[in-house]
């Protein structure tokens, strides 16, 4: 089994609009993360070695602080970011729900465009995981899928009823 996961999503929706959702925190803040949270950025550098910073809080109060530092982009065809968990700071920390979760995270997204429709594709994996980590990350792949999936419902929802 691969260490990499792949998920692909088709949202109805031209791909400089649906890159642009991913790239405006203005757009952003309105459809990412785990359906019911509320969502607050901290800091949004679209460049690359930039940073995204933000918060997220759980409909329990329960408040998660992830970090992306861009690596690539290349508008409107490809974004490429590592990801952490963090401190309101900054700073990596574990992941609040599992010590063995990766430190770090590769996340590479393509948008292919097709008649009108955008075929987004994210591969994330691992950076420099121990074994512990891999093993985590690999049965954790089904919980990952479902996020994603819950995360584009969402966008697309988003893209129907505000943008398209």
């Amino acid at each position: 089994m691969s260490t990499n996961i792949e998920i692909t999503h088709t949202f109805n929706a031209p791909r400089e609009l649906v890159f642009k959702t991913f790239t405006e925190p203005e757009h952003l803040q309105n459809w990412w993360g785990p359906k019911g949270w509320t969502f607050d950025i901290s800091k949004f550098e679209l460049r690359q070695d930039g940073v995204f910073h933000y918060s997220q809080k759980s409909p329990e109060g329960d408040v998660m602080w992830v970090k992306f530092v861009y690596r690539e982009i290349i508008a409107p065809e490809k974004l490429v970011y590592t990801y952490f968990f963090s401190d309101e700071e900054g700073n990596i920390v574990r992941a609040p729900f599992d010590d063995n979760w990766p430190l770090e995270i590769m996340n590479t997204f393509t948008f292919i465009e097709h008649e009108g429709k955008t075929t987004l594709t994210m591969i994330g994996a691992p950076v420099s995981p121990t074994e512990e980590e891999i093993k985590t990350f690999k049965e954790s792949q089904e919980m990952i899928q479902e996020g994603f999936a819950g995360t584009f419902d969402q966008l697309a929802d988003y893209l129907t009823k505000h943008l398209i």
